[in-house]
């Protein structure tokens, strides 16, 4: 034990033989621009922290140990030679990036003054920069090892605090706007960084499931009264196992955990198409009892099984999210387009709304506006994103639409 953490201690940025989520502080003394490149580096899986002015270096470098100091080009002169002058005391170990154009003035006098003093320098990125190039110029410090399968133990990572939710954009077809969002579980691990669920989602009948939906269902009320605050009010779906939703005890203690804000216009439960197929009897009695509470069921990952929830005598569900591959790919496939096609009209025809999920090219944007969906949700209008990355998307989109004065 104790030889394992001096190794620990001696390598930095190292347990054992892997290699920790590398950590970057961005020095900028602009806001935007450092909230900007503190998003880019979390893309690649960066632990972020932010300087805005020198004085504040000190305590980043104590408490933080960054592999990667950010500086970007508005930082001025006498600030740069005060961090750099920070650097070499603290005896700053990782590497420092420029970002600016490399034959400018004041990217040449960093990288000099860096290289006078020992500093580890990159070479400069120019601007503007692609997500590709950035990765590139930093490719040395991205962890080369894949994340593991199972990549930790649930239970671990709900008592560690490693999972957070990230928040994807529902878009109205026929508007373009912002039509909620749903909540996608993600872990925040510390040896791999950013961990898809793939990795660590355990099984339905796995005893920490319950654990985590309790997790979710908490978070997201959380996060919506942070959204409410830094934009308005959203609404927000998460998924949950029908498995969860059989104990009547932990319905009731949903519904009322409910907020009792007048803002809130009600939680949308997406469950997965085959285990409503499977459990159609207890899933509308459940939905039959929590819309009192401003809750909602939506069936996701409906495809070729749709004919199952046809023919019902009350169709309880607000709407049905066709599987993204059925979708992905449609605007060149009849037999896709007609599995939509198919499953627009059964929800029209019971009043619920249609989600087109995976819409990635603007051909299966066009596909979907032509089959009459409702919604859409893909990577061709932004990929998940943490909750406050998803509160400033969502204020810049509305900036962008305020009419010009």
């Amino acid at each position: 034990m104790n030889q394992i953490s001096h190794i620990g201690y001696a390598r930095a940025g190292w347990f054992g033989h892997r290699k920790l989520a590398p950590r970057a502080c961005v020095a900028d003394s602009k806001k935007h621009l450092r909230t900007f490149l503190a998003d880019a580096l979390e893309d690649l899986g960066f632990v972020t922290s932010e300087c805005g002015q020198a004085s504040e270096l000190d305590a980043v470098l104590d408490a933080e140990r960054p592999d990667l100091l950010v500086l970007g080009v508005s930082v001025d002169g006498i600030e740069v030679s005060k961090i750099l002058e920070t650097l070499v005391r603290k005896e700053f170990g990782g590497k420092v990036l420029v970002i600016g154009q490399p034959d400018s003035i004041i990217v040449k006098a960093v990288r000099q003054i860096g290289d006078e003093y020992g500093i580890a320098m990159l070479p400069a990125l120019a601007t503007p920069f692609s997500a590709g190039t950035l990765r590139d110029c930093l490719a040395s410090l991205l962890p080369l090892e894949p994340a593991p399968s199972p990549a930790v133990d649930v239970a671990e990572a709900l008592k560690a605090g490693w999972l957070e939710l990230w928040y994807q954009q529902k878009i109205h077809l026929r508007t373009l706007v912002p039509s909620g969002a749903e909540a996608l579980v993600r872990m925040r691990h510390p040896a791999w960084g950013v961990v898809p669920p793939a990795y660590f989602i355990p099984d339905a009948g796995d005893p920490h499931f319950e654990a985590l939906s309790e997790f979710v269902i908490g978070r997201t009320i959380e996060d919506w009264h942070y959204l409410l605050e830094q934009k308005g009010p959203v609404d927000l779906s998460i998924n949950l196992p029908v498995s969860f939703l059989a104990d009547i005890s932990v319905v009731r203690d949903l519904c009322r955990r409910m907020p009792e804000h007048p803002a809130f216009s009600g939680l949308l439960i997406e469950l997965d198409s085959a285990e409503v197929i499977d459990n159609l009897d207890l899933v509308i009695d459940v939905a039959r009892r929590v819309r009192l509470y401003n809750i909602a069921i939506s069936v996701d990952n409906v495809g070729a099984n749709w004919p199952s929830l046809m023919g019902l005598e009350n169709f309880p569900f607000v709407e049905l999210k066709v599987d993204h591959q059925f979708v992905t790919g449609c605007a060149d496939h009849r037999l896709k387009q007609t599995v939509c096609r198919r499953i627009v009209e059964l929800a029209h025809d019971n009043g619920a709304r249609v989600v087109a999920q995976g819409v990635e090219t603007r051909a299966d944007f066009l596909a979907a506006h032509d089959m009459d969906f409702d919604l859409v949700q893909g990577y061709l209008f932004g990929k998940p994103m943490g909750v406050k990355k998803f509160a400033r998307s969502r204020l810049q989109l509305a900036a962008e639409k305020e009419p010009s004065r």
